[in-house]
């Protein structure tokens, strides 16, 4: 998902067309991405190379986090998936060391702990940065007057759409929105301590990761993880979408018109309202979209794939590239959201995934964290 776009076209409407262009085709190539897209997959070893399955001697489970046990599984979307995207696609084995993984996205509750301790101001909260943002502009646009030009983010607004292929429709960027007020300027998180934070973009995520003393994780072990052991099924629970609603937050109805709340929620759901996957995992499906530390690549996949060998904990791609969008700069997001939907893009499964700017700070976009499994030393 592209939030300039999206941003760009709420705030300077007229040159919208103009500026989705030069977005896409400007002839002035980011130092992150590359016109060919080569993934340059890294860390191939043999079978035979040990993983660590069990928690080291000495090393005791962080609270509120499981142990993931280590071991190999065929990354990306599985043969009987007839919704898979072609950027889930080839599988690919991989060999993943074990990790600690937290139990749940991280909460407001725990946001605001952070917060507190270290006066974190989030991207969405900070003045938006003019000189910056007219070097993406027509040569000449006027600066948009000061009650406009305010920090916000983008918040999702229900209703008919004409093309669901453009999501800017569903999506508006709201001055005041952020983790503390997810719907805008008059709205709060009281009583939503425990749900999960939203509003997050990526520097955010890792100013958290560096005060908790953890990081985020990689797609491979998100994807592992999410497994739950699992590793032939489409989702978490198996191949059957019929229990959807029991298992995952997701969008039930007439997307994004009507939900009928057939999984009990509308937006958000607080963390553990549905069960966990094998590995005790809560909201490794729906609820809201997590970040990963790699790169998108559109090649990645099909780089890893050619090697004919494993991968073991692989970290991504060495530079982002999107096949769609050459000059996008992008990190993997997975797990889907409380807004995806079985007839739009049932992202709920294990094996999607979505490209989405640094920058992006959405209300269903948040987090959870990993940490090593790393033996005591004297």
């Amino acid at each position: 998902m592209n939030t300039k776009i999206l941003i760009l076209k709420n705030l300077f409407p007229y040159y919208y067309s103009t500026l989705a262009l030069m977005l896409l085709f400007s002839c002035k190539q980011s130092p992150n991405s590359q016109s060919k897209g080569d993934a340059t997959p890294n860390i191939q070893v043999s079978v035979a190379d040990s993983i660590i399955t069990k928690i080291p001697s000495g090393v005791e489970t962080p609270e509120g986090m499981v142990w993931i046990p280590g071991g190999t599984f065929h990354q990306g979307a599985v043969p009987t998936d007839n919704m898979a995207m072609n950027h889930e696609k080839p599988r690919h084995e991989v060999a993943i060391d074990g990790f600690f993984m937290d139990i749940t996205e991280v909460t407001n509750a725990q946001f605001e702990t952070f917060v507190v301790a270290t006066d974190y101001i989030t991207l969405a909260e900070k003045e938006i940065d003019w000189e910056e943002m007219k070097k993406q502009l027509p040569e000449g646009t006027p600066k948009p007057h000061d009650s406009i030009m305010q920090p916000g983010s983008l918040v999702f607004k229900k209703g008919q759409v004409s093309n669901l292929q453009d999501y800017s429709q569903w999506w508006q960027w709201t001055i005041g929105a952020n983790w503390r007020h997810p719907y805008g300027p008059k709205s709060s998180i009281i009583g939503m301590e425990n749900e999960p934070v939203v509003h997050i973009a990526y520097e955010d995520a890792l100013a958290y990761c560096e005060w908790a003393g953890r990081r985020l994780p990689t797609e491979a072990e998100w994807e592992y993880a999410a497994r739950g052991g699992n590793a032939n099924n489409i989702h978490y629970w198996g191949d059957a979408v019929d229990s959807l609603a029991q298992n995952a937050n997701t969008w039930t109805g007439n997307f994004p018109k009507d939900n009928d709340k057939e999984d009990g929620f509308e937006r958000r759901a607080p963390v553990k309202s549905y069960p966990p996957n094998g590995y005790g995992l809560h909201d490794m499906a729906g609820n809201v979209w997590e970040w990963t530390s790699d790169w998108y690549n559109s090649n990645y996949y099909q780089e890893l794939s050619s090697t004919g060998t494993i991968t073991k904990n692989p970290r991504g791609a060495t530079r982002a590239f999107n096949s769609g969008n050459p000059y996008a700069v992008e990190r993997v997001i997975k797990g889907g959201s409380f807004l995806c939907s079985a007839s739009y893009c049932a992202s709920y499964r294990v094996s999607a995934r979505m490209a989405t700017s640094l920058d992006s700070s959405l209300e269903h976009l948040g987090f959870r964290t990993v940490k090593d499994a790393l033996p005591k030393t004297n």
